[in-house]
């Protein structure tokens, strides 16, 4: 069985800067992490890869430093890891990335499965699994938190409702997005993580995907962002005075005024 799961980097801290040109992130010096949703479906992928033998490989599209998770996955056991990286992608949106990454699976060739996180803690949005199966041809199931069984052409999962869970059948090939439900991802062993140390991270540029240029970067995002700022956080205090059933009429007379209750 041939698994790929799509991995990003992303800030490990919420202290960032933000280009006012682009409004895009600034994410030079400082600390990146593997997206914690990709870390399950990373998990997901090796237990598949266990279970049915076959290859895990990894993908992530990003800048040159974003070879750094796909080490980390090398050490978890991945097979293969491959970074997209090209300065013509800097600025894609959603669309733009999901077709890029269509490229580079198009380019390995033959595969089960793909499986993608449900969302990115930086941009939150969710689209890129859905966006990426619209641009394979291939059917979706989002929100899995079970893969129940995988037969030739076809695979049983749990998805999560509101309500509970979905029991759904899905042709295969296809593509997943799954939850943090799923699994808990293991840590590297030793010997993996001297083997990510010596790997050899191959690089895909636009050249070598043979992507329409016009599809991606800022030029061939339809999403633009108009502004992208820190949130001014107003907060004011006051202590009140007297007795402890005095102050309780005070705050009840000041949540009165400002009709809270």
């Amino acid at each position: 069985m041939k698994v790929v799961v799509c991995i990003k980097q992303v800030p490990g801290t919420t202290e960032f800067k933000i280009n006012p040109q682009t409004n895009t992130l600034i994410k030079e010096g400082i600390e990146h992490i593997i997206n914690p949703f990709d870390m399950y479906a990373l998990e997901e992928g090796l237990r598949l890869k266990e279970r049915y033998e076959g290859k895990v490989t990894a993908l992530s599209m990003g800048p040159p430093q974003a070879a750094e998770v796909l080490r980390e996955a090398i050490a978890l056991g991945v097979d293969e890891a491959i970074l997209l990286s090209d300065p013509t992608f800097e600025g894609s949106d959603t669309l733009a990335t999901s077709y890029i990454l269509a490229k580079a699976i198009n380019k390995l060739g033959q595969f089960n499965l793909v499986i993608c996180g449900r969302q990115t803690m930086d941009s939150d949005t969710g689209q890129v699994a859905p966006q990426l199966a619209e641009q394979l041809g291939l059917p979706f199931v989002s929100y899995v938190s079970q893969i129940e069984e995988i037969r030739e052409g076809y695979m049983r999962v749990q998805r999560m409702v509101e309500e509970g869970h979905q029991v759904v059948e899905m042709p295969l090939p296809g593509v997943i997005s799954v939850v943090k439900e799923i699994n808990v991802p293991r840590l590297p062993s030793l010997r993996g993580l001297m083997k990510s140390k010596q790997a050899k991270i191959p690089v895909w540029t636009a050249q070598e995907l043979a992507v329409d240029m016009n599809k991606v970067g800022l030029s061939g995002s339809p999403t633009q962002m108009i502004k992208l700022f820190h949130p001014q956080r107003a907060r004011e205090g006051e202590i009140l005075q007297g007795s402890p059933e005095s102050q309780v009429d005070q705050l009840m007379e000041r949540l009165r005024k400002t009709k809270t209750i």
